[in-house]
């Protein structure tokens, strides 16, 4: 985006778009949750920023653009803080609003909710120019031009559209052309991908990609450390509220030096499923000739899709037998969560039938986010003695144990948990229902490597173990091909490829398969 196709609101700055030393943020009642953290980013460069959770980049992401500063229970000190050539070490409220959208863009994670669904595209994106006294012609063609740099296609019939109107990677785009409108010097962008499918998160990076090539500097905090390294210059680690490594993005995947690093980069799912390890563990070929669970056939369900038109599942078979990790693939709208709600039975068919070899089956729900299925004023043990089956039944602590955590999280409420411990609950209360069919819509899509290489683990241990079957359904393909035997790729509600899942990713045959991988490779 240059001076010629924008409208500049600031001028370009002298030196670095963004230059922070010694940054420690603490809380009142707290220690600190940054300590001394040094960052520089020169405009056309981007630095990812990458952590396990509770290292500390939401808090730094809300400091660069002055949100915690405004909370009286943040203390923040820095020896300098500079902005497209502005420090703002001692800026007020009233003038970090000055410099919001202006000097600094912020793309989220949730287009969905970061956009006011009552407002036009054009009102969502023309509003930092608005505020800035741009307005008429001007903002029009601003607003325009910010829309074709997101790559939006039709930028013309987007300004009247509202977000429900729009798929998840247009939202998102449309998101990023709110924060480009402005032409700031720097742009944030807070875990941008991550409820994204392949295809359209690698359209996303492709558009930050372009951004940066124009010559806007770009912060890119994610957990996604094979994302970000689509995209990045640099890598900044951050582990314990501290930079413990900054390097070459290339250099640090390669050769990480600190073992926080270290621990990241291996967490980032790879190859095949791995053989079973264990006596008596079901693998993909022997679950081929283990008794089917359940079977759903010719399966429809239709609904008005938000913008026009109609979604959902058209004619879908599956078929799943113990001890059988089926995976289920596709873009965001092509019907992964209306078949995982079907089979989970908290959605109805239309026509087909579902049906089950044994009607005593049990089949439980983990879903995306855990935390907004608990009741907050309940503790972990309640949460799951609410859910225990059976006479002779395991108790809550032997349930958490089974999940990998302790007793001493009995007493805790679903606040005071991280990420990888919530689901890490919501498994534990599935398995209390001692069930025989795990539905689990994308489990591991918000949490940082590490974490989610452990709950993969966690998931492949009770399919081989205890010959639960799973119907695994995810945007990642990496995840689904390091936990599945099988694999079903979804397009516009229909199933285009099924397969063993190592055949799907080594050989795909339908165009769409094909392009999802490619996708997911670069």
């Amino acid at each position: 985006m240059t001076a010629q196709t924008m409208t500049p609101t600031t001028a370009a700055p002298v030196g670095p778009a963004l230059d922070v030393r010694g940054l420690t943020v603490s809380h009142q009642h707290g220690g600190a949750i940054l300590a001394g953290a040094d960052l520089r980013v020169a405009p056309g460069e981007c630095l990812a920023i990458v952590g396990a959770s509770g290292a500390g980049k939401s808090v730094l992401a809300r400091t660069l653009l002055g949100l915690t500063q405004a909370e009286r229970r943040w203390n923040v000190a820095a020896e300098h803080l500079i902005v497209g050539g502005r420090e703002l070490r001692s800026a007020s409220q009233r003038q970090w609003r000055g410099v919001r959208g202006r000097s600094i863009g912020l793309v989220l994670q949730d287009a969905l909710q970061s956009l006011d669904p009552l407002r036009t595209i054009g009102a969502e994106v023309g509003e930092a120019l608005t505020v800035s006294g741009v307005r008429g012609a001007a903002r029009r063609r601003s607003v325009l031009d910010a829309l074709t740099a997101a790559g939006l296609p039709d930028p013309e019939a987007r300004l009247a559209q509202r977000s429900g109107e729009l798929s998840g990677g247009m939202r998102q785009r449309a998101l990023i052309a709110s924060a480009l409108a402005a032409d700031p010097a720097l742009i944030i962008a807070d875990e941008p991908t991550t409820a994204l499918d392949s295809a359209t998160a690698a359209h996303v990076l492709g558009t930050f990609r372009d951004i940066r090539d124009r010559g806007t500097a770009l912060v890119l905090i994610s957990h996604d450390l094979g994302a970000v390294a689509r995209v990045a210059d640099r890598i900044a680690v951050l582990h314990e509220g501290r930079i413990v490594e900054t390097g070459p993005a290339i250099r640090l995947l390669a050769t990480p030096e600190h073992a926080a690093t270290r621990a990241l980069v291996a967490a980032i799912p790879r190859g095949p499923k791995p053989q079973a390890g264990r006596a008596g563990a079901h693998s993909g070929v022997q679950s081929v000739a283990a008794p089917e669970l359940l079977r759903l056939t010719a399966g429809m369900r239709e609904f008005a899709a938000p913008g026009g038109g109609i979604t959902g599942l058209r004619g879908v078979e599956l078929s799943l037998r113990r001890g059988e990790a089926v995976g289920v693939v596709g873009e965001s709208g092509a019907g992964k969560t209306t078949l995982a709600r079907i089979v989970a039975g908290a959605e109805r068919l239309d026509s087909g039938t579902l049906t089950r070899a044994d009607a005593g089956a049990r089949v439980r729900l983990i879903p995306q986010d855990p935390f907004a299925t608990f009741d907050p004023r309940w503790r972990v043990e309640r949460i799951l003695r609410a859910s225990i089956r059976g006479a002779e039944a395991q108790t809550p602590a032997e349930f958490l144990m089974r999940v990998g955590l302790g007793s001493e999280f009995l007493g805790r409420r679903p606040a005071t948990l991280s990420g990888g411990q919530r689901q890490r609950v919501a498994i534990a209360r599935a398995l209390a229902a001692r069930p025989d069919v795990l539905v689990c819509d994308e489990p591991v899509s918000a949490l940082d490597m590490a974490t989610q290489a452990g709950i993969l683990e966690l998931l492949r241990d009770l399919q081989e173990r205890e010959g639960l079957a799973l119907l695994f359904v995810s945007h990642d393909l990496a995840a689904v091909r390091t936990v599945c035997d099988r694999t079903l790729i979804m397009q516009d509600g229909r199933v285009v490829e099924e397969g063993a899942t190592e055949r799907i990713f080594t050989a795909p045959q339908h165009p769409f398969t094909r392009e999802l991988i490619s996708a997911a490779a670069h």
